[in-house]
């Protein structure tokens, strides 16, 4: 066999040191994964930073309409009641047809309008006959 310089079983010791700590590597995300496979690493990280991420513009929206807002709040109030009026608008209207249909009935017929609307004498003043 031939003597092999000092360097060259340097470098093989090296490389077999690196082989054993990528062969640990290996064996450990091996294990790792049987844990919990990829997917679910996977779906879980983007939840989470996707979750991160509207969180931080949700705030961002809300300093920025807060800083808006506190010039303009008569603007703002009369935003908010449009919108709860226009969510209300079918039991408020529920609520008008109701009333009307009792005043309806509850109107005596004596004190009702009459039903002609011209006076009982304007005929036989006008009446050249």
């Amino acid at each position: 066999m031939t003597r092999l310089p000092v360097r060259f079983l340097e470098d093989r010791a090296l490389r077999d040191a690196a082989r054993a700590v990528l062969a640990e590597d290996i064996e450990r995300l091996q294990g790792n994964l049987g844990e919990q496979g990829i997917a679910s690493r996977v779906s879980s990280g983007v939840i989470s930073s996707i979750s991160t991420r509207i969180r931080t513009g949700a705030r961002d929206v809300l300093d920025q309409v807060t800083t808006q807002a506190g010039d303009k709040r008569g603007v703002l109030a009369l935003l908010v009641g449009a919108i709860i009026l226009w969510f209300a608008r079918a039991p408020i209207l529920a609520w008008f047809a109701d009333l009307l249909a009792s005043l309806g009935e509850d109107v005596p017929e004596d004190h009702a309008p009459p039903q002609d609307a011209a006076t009982p004498g304007a005929a036989s003043q006008g009446d050249p006959a």
